[in-house]
Formats: C-alpha cells, sequence, structure tokens
C-alpha cells in the first residue's frame, strides 16, 4: 500500500476515534498502527536489514502519528483553556472528572492528560506493538 493512502487512512481513523473528544480510542489505535509500521518496515526492500535504521524509521513514523493526534487534541481542548483566565469560569460543572481536590486544579490536570499525556501514551504504544512486531518476525 502507498504510503500515502495508508497515512490517509490513518488520518481518517484517529479523527474517528477522537471524534467523543477522550483519545483512549486513539491509544488503542497505537497498537495496530505500530505492528503495521513495523511489518512495512521490515519488508521495504529500501529499507536494510540494519537493525538502527528499522527502529529509526519506528520512532520517526510513530512520532508522525501521535503529533497528529496531539494536533487534534490541542484544536479540541486548547481552546477549553481559556476558561483558566475567566475567574468566573464554572470548572465543577464543565462535564470532567475532578482529578484533584481543587476544581481549577482539575481542570489544569484533565488539559494536561488530554492534550499530552495521552499523545505520549498513544507514541509508547506504537512503538510496543512495533517492538512486539520486530520480536515476532525475528524468530521468523
Amino acid at each position: 500500500m502507498n504510503l500515502k493512502i495508508a497515512f490517509l487512512i490513518y488520518v481518517i481513523i484517529d479523527v474517528l476515534c477522537v471524534g467523543m473528544g477522550v483519545p483512549f480510542f486513539c491509544i488503542l489505535l497505537g497498537f495496530p498502527v505500530g505492528w503495521y509500521i513495523a511489518k512495512r518496515i521490515t519488508t521495504d526492500k529500501k529499507v536494510n536489514s540494519n537493525l538502527t535504521e528499522i527502529l529509526t524509521e519506528i520512532f520517526r513514523y510513530a512520532v508522525l502519528t501521535s503529533l497528529f493526534t496531539f494536533i487534534l487534541m490541542l484544536v479540541i481542548w486548547g481552546s477549553v483553556a481559556t476558561m483558566l483566565l475567566d475567574p468566573k469560569a464554572d470548572f465543577i460543572n464543565f462535564g470532567i472528572p475532578m482529578i484533584l481536590y481543587d476544581p481549577k486544579f482539575g481542570f489544569i490536570g484533565w488539559l494536561g492528560l488530554m492534550i499530552f499525556i495521552s499523545p505520549f501514551l498513544q507514541f509508547l504504544m506504537t512503538i510496543f506493538a512495533s517492538y512486539l512486531g520486530l520480536m515476532k518476525w525475528s524468530k521468523s
């Protein structure tokens, strides 16, 4: 499959996973994406069997996919961050779980979780699945 078509398919699936605003399914999407990346790189004729080159390509694609999710999360949750500047903002009734005792700190924690930590977890899931794929195919 062409690389551009594969990335377009990923973009469509990732947008659907982000659709509800909470990127849990994007994190899970990292597993099949990482598996596909490892399979594609190991069967690609342009990449040598040099392990450093294979791992560099896997890292590059994992960063690219998680960066796209980061941008989507920034678009969705970045505009809500302006509530931090509003002294009359109602954080309690905003509809997010209060993960810390103070509503404002809970809101800040939620934004950090959605914008930064979730794409990073997707990145880690992609790297993990790629590693598992490489481990499986190296035994074959």
